[in-house]
């Protein structure tokens, strides 16, 4: 039965055993007293060390994000008063992540879990288990709508439909992503009242540091010689919609789905149409695809960064929309 047991206590309870055997010379009823005590001791050390779970060591507030620009968010508001972490680990997909029976306690023992319902079955599958305490779901800030399959016909007022499935990848529209910002400064607040002032006041400089890159991206894309933008998967819809672009996608929403022959005609169709020049891949996907499907039209392999899961620890989500950027005005011609 002891198989089943916390490892902490199982540990109190195998040290206890010893030290009775140990005081088994002493009178019979001195040496259960002490082993009692012993027992209840350790005991009491683990549930404290249970209660305790949404503080780190230094005090900070314990956040698990689910991937990296929820984490982001909740480093640029939390500041020095929280301890972030993600549930996906750097430069992985975060599409398909399985959790740990490790991470899945962890999410239950965490100050705050900010996550996307919907996006990550295993995370949505840890939160319904362990129940957090204090969750943020991004997806109720986010506005989510669905995606849609561009063709060479479409103009960038016909990028939403009532597809079949609600596009997650909110976070590359700045304006979106500055919309959790506050959500996450209230749940800090009730967890750590004392630093209210605080939380409220960096949400505030993350919304207009957002709403300056989106600025930056409306201003630098307003004038270009071209507006369809070609991508391996359909990661880039909210970005699209935002700056008045056609994003036209190799695969769908799926990141691993292969292109049939007929859609792979189909933007073969499109960049001949509409004159593209770039045909971009993913830093997380396979590029054989788009590299392969760009020497074939005679047209220019980049990169365009979803911003899914950050690769360069040195960088962060603003430095990397800011590539896109330049990224896309070179491909797009823009003045």
């Amino acid at each position: 039965m002891f198989l089943h047991l916390p490892g902490v206590i199982l540990t109190m309870i195998l040290i206890t055993l010893r030290i009775v055997l140990m005081l088994s010379r002493r009178p019979p009823a001195l040496a259960a007293l002490t082993a009692a005590a012993l027992l209840l001791a350790g005991c009491a050390t683990s549930t404290s060390g249970a209660a305790t779970g949404t503080r780190a060591a230094n005090g900070a507030v314990e956040i698990l994000a689910s991937f990296y620009p929820l984490q982001y968010v909740a480093q640029q508001v939390g500041g020095d008063l929280v301890d972030v972490r993600s549930l996906t680990p750097p430069g992985a997909e975060p599409h398909d992540v399985e959790l740990s029976p490790r991470e899945v306690r962890a999410v239950g023992e965490a100050g705050l879990v900010v996550y996307l319902s919907g996006f990550q079955s295993a995370v949505d599958a840890a939160i319904a288990a362990r129940k957090p305490a204090h969750v943020v779901d991004a997806a109720k800030t986010a506005d989510l709508v669905r995606a849609h399959r561009a063709s060479a016909a479409d103009s960038p007022a016909t990028t939403k439909s009532a597809g079949a499935a609600r596009d997650p990848h909110f976070w590359l529209d700045p304006d979106r992503l500055a919309r959790l910002a506050a959500p996450v400064a209230e749940a800090l607040t009730e967890i750590d009242p004392t630093h209210a002032a605080t939380y409220t006041a960096n949400a505030a400089a993350l919304r207009a540091s957002l709403t300056a890159l989106d600025a930056e991206f409306t201003t630098n894309l307003a004038t270009c010689a071209r507006r369809v933008v070609v991508t391996s998967h359909e990661a880039f819809g909210y970005l699209a919609d935002r700056y008045d672009l056609t994003q036209v996608g190799i695969s769908g929403l799926d990141p691993d789905a292969e292109p049939s022959p007929a859609r792979l005609k189909e933007i073969g169709d499109t960049v001949r149409a509409r004159g593209v020049t770039t045909i971009f891949s993913e830093r997380l996907i396979n590029p054989k695809v788009a590299q392969t499907l760009a020497t074939d039209l005679g047209v220019t392999a980049a990169v365009l960064d979803p911003v899914e899961s950050l690769s360069d620890p040195q960088s962060d989500y603003r430095e990397v929309m800011q590539q896109n950027l330049t990224r896309l005005r070179d491909a797009l011609g823009c003045a």
